[in-house]
């Protein structure tokens, strides 16, 4: 008799046709997960002082990115179901069957982010704090697509909130018997990184971590849960052995990347003690306050007019406004400097002569 524990959706729930197209449960989990993320980083990026609509013209560059590197990554880590003596070449691009590596996503998806960034006249860092929490909640909100497919499930358990998984399903194990509960690992991580996201913000409020350091923290707190939740689960995977110790390929991953990222953000908060807060924009690209739009508006109309040398020296005034002449020009309104001290339009002061030595 199975005790209480946590049904798998039926298998029909996996996916369903609208007309020739056929929508599948996994995808629009990843979909919710993005389209979530988005909306939280522009909310954030607008507190930072950027404009929101840079979130979406990053996000043409780094999702696409971030879906190849997560495929990718997920088929070399697994590579028996794509290149093993039973596998199919074409398995590798329907991604709505399951199969995204977070490390993958993560580092190709960075270098999408960069071109998105370079092409908005934005710091890469900035963007990078601004969207770790709304990672993190797409990864809690994806995650539910491994509970439609029946997948990347822990070991067998007699917890109560075991995972119950069809016996006909192709990836229930051969040498279990028919209801065997599991370790729901997918559960394991949503929660996790849930928590996660309310701690990075709860953070972020109290220390404004800046300068990249909330993207490594986020990092460092991603996987030191993956750690644990991957060394349960028990689909195939690329074995490593390191000091004697054998574990899957994920997980040793995320032993490196936390060590690594725990360093990075260590050193990090030591270097930016004390250090004024940047721009979110890249120096010369963009405005990033109102005061500075209006000091840019000031100094366009100051100099709209101003000298133009010709080459051989000599200056050009062909501006009434640079000269201090024209017709009308008594009427031209005040133009205020950045300072907002106000400079008077009116003509300039006739400069002395100096007397000609020849004479």
């Amino acid at each position: 008799m199975i005790p209480a524990s946590i049904p798998s959706p039926p298998a029909e729930w996996a996916s369903f046709s609208i007309g020739p197209a056929t929508i599948h449960a996994y995808a629009l989990c990843i979909l919710a997960g993005i389209i979530v993320a988005l909306l939280l980083t522009s909310a954030r990026w607008k507190r930072y002082g950027g404009n929101p609509d840079v979130v979406w013209d990053v996000a043409i560059w780094a999702v696409p990115f971030g879906l190849i590197g997560g495929r990718l990554y997920h088929v070399f880590s697994s590579p028996d179901a794509y290149f093993g003596p039973d596998g199919d070449l074409s398995r590798i691009p329907r991604i709505w069957e399951g199969g995204l590596g977070i490390w993958g996503a993560v580092a190709l998806g960075a270098v999408g982010a960069w071109i998105g960034c370079r092409r908005a006249g934005v710091r890469l860092s900035a963007f990078a704090d601004a969207a770790a929490p709304g990672v993190l909640l797409a990864q809690a909100i994806g995650r539910w697509g491994n509970w439609f497919n029946q997948e990347l499930f822990g070991a067998p358990t007699d917890l109560p909130w075991g995972l119950e998984i069809d016996a006909d399903n192709p990836n229930f194990p051969a040498d279990a018997e028919p209801g065997t509960l599991f370790h729901p690992t997918f559960l394991y991580e949503s929660l996790w990184n849930l928590v996660g996201v309310a701690v990075l913000l709860l953070l972020d409020r109290r220390f404004r971590l800046r300068g990249g350091r909330m993207f490594w923290l986020y990092a460092a707190y991603y996987t030191a849960g993956r750690v644990w939740i991957e060394a349960l689960r028990i689909d195939d995977a690329e074995m490593i052995t390191i000091l004697g110790v054998t574990q899957r390929l994920n997980v040793w991953t995320s032993v490196l990347v936390l060590a690594v990222s725990l360093a990075i953000f260590i050193y990090l908060s030591v270097k930016q003690r004390g250090l004024k807060e940047h721009s979110v924009y890249l120096p010369g690209r963009a405005p990033h306050s109102a005061a500075d739009t209006d000091a840019n508006e000031s100094a366009k109309l100051r100099t709209s007019g101003s000298a133009a040398d010709n080459g051989s020296g000599t200056v050009n005034q062909t501006s009434d406004i640079s000269a201090g002449t024209g017709p009308g020009r008594a009427n031209l309104p005040e133009i205020k400097d950045a300072s907002g001290t106000s400079a008077s339009a009116g003509p300039a002061p006739e400069e002395p002569r100096e007397s000609d030595p020849r004479k």
